[in-house]
């Protein structure tokens, strides 16, 4: 209803719209039109009352609200179903919860800021007002272990976008998007499964979009950046918009030719192949160039007597 009566006030955005046209319009009691308007008012929604003229919006909030994100979004399965929060522990593991209560393929859980975010490697990951902090509920019909390149799918997914609003971002293996050595977003894909079937997969994914530097906590304000910092004010709502529009692209994609086109678009997208690189293993550490990236979605890495596929651990580029 709340929805209903939006689309009302946005089509007459020249003039005042009374609470009984709106009433007769949408059948219902000019008292439930006055409940919704301020409910949409407390959502962050301007909305002027006038006595004897009605009511007219003027402004709506920079929240990542699903009648706003979903608004012009013309996917089939990333985003037709989403919920929000104003804030939460962390979107994957209410991700989680929602999967296992039987979610649909490309349900979004996003929320405006996390509390007890977490990164690969069980790192705490910072999540404050400002940023883009969600997770997409997958349901693939393809092996298990074809997973792990979700990560890589989402990658480009949110690389792709940044690039359509002119921010010429990469990819560090296997789930960092930098800008001028920046850390921009990361991600962490998780999954539930069986010997032969995927129940469901995860992928959380957080943006720094508009966050001021000064904000970055001591330890990490050298490391990380936000897009605001090099695109100044930008819509972050028509951004995450942008961002489940082509992530729906490659899940179709891959749903239906596998993760080749991926796989070539990442390669595109990198700047850690044709870098000198360490890689901190968890029994090993060593050094060679980043040479490719194997169907599998390992990266390879060769040491000059051997070439490694390289699954997990830390990748940084070293700089001569």
């Amino acid at each position: 209803m709340r929805m209903a009566i939006l689309e009302l006030l946005r089509a007459s955005a020249d003039h005042y719209l009374s609470g009984e046209e709106i009433a007769l319009k949408l059948n219902v009691s000019r008292t439930a039109v006055w409940k919704h308007i301020k409910e949409l008012k407390n959502q962050g929604y301007e909305i002027e009352s006038l006595p004897r003229n009605g009511y007219k919006l003027l402004g709506s909030p920079d929240r990542l609200l699903p009648e706003l994100v979903c608004r012009g979004l013309d996917n089939k399965v990333i985003g037709c179903q989403m919920e929000h929060f104003d804030d939460i522990g962390s979107t994957n593991a209410e991700a989680k919860v929602f999967a296992r209560q039987g979610a649909a393929d490309g349900t979004v859980i996003v929320s405006e800021s996390q509390n007890t975010g977490r990164g690969r490697l069980d790192r705490s990951f910072f999540c404050p007002q400002g940023g883009i902090w969600f997770s997409v509920i997958l349901r693939p019909d393809f092996l298990p272990q074809e997973a792990p390149k979700c990560t890589l799918m989402a990658a480009v997914a949110v690389t792709e976008a940044m690039r359509d609003f002119g921010l010429d971002a990469g990819i560090k293996w296997p789930n960092d998007i930098l800008y001028q050595g920046k850390k921009l977003t990361g991600i962490l894909t998780e999954m539930s499964a069986e010997i032969d079937r995927i129940n469901y997969v995860i992928i959380g994914i957080g943006i720094n979009a508009v966050i001021a530097p000064e904000s970055f906590p001591e330890d990490i304000k050298d490391k990380a950046g936000s897009m605001s910092m090099f695109l100044g004010k930008f819509d972050r709502i028509s951004f995450f918009r942008a961002v489940l529009q082509h992530l729906e692209t490659l899940y179709i994609s891959v749903k239906k030719q596998g993760f080749g086109s991926v796989l070539k678009s990442w390669r595109d997208l990198s700047v850690t192949l044709g870098q000198d690189v360490k890689v901190i293993g968890i029994n090993e550490t060593f050094t060679g160039r980043a040479v490719d990236i194997a169907e599998d979605g390992g990266l390879m890495v060769d040491t000059g007597r051997e070439t490694c596929k390289v699954y997990a651990g830390d990748v940084s580029i070293r700089t001569k």
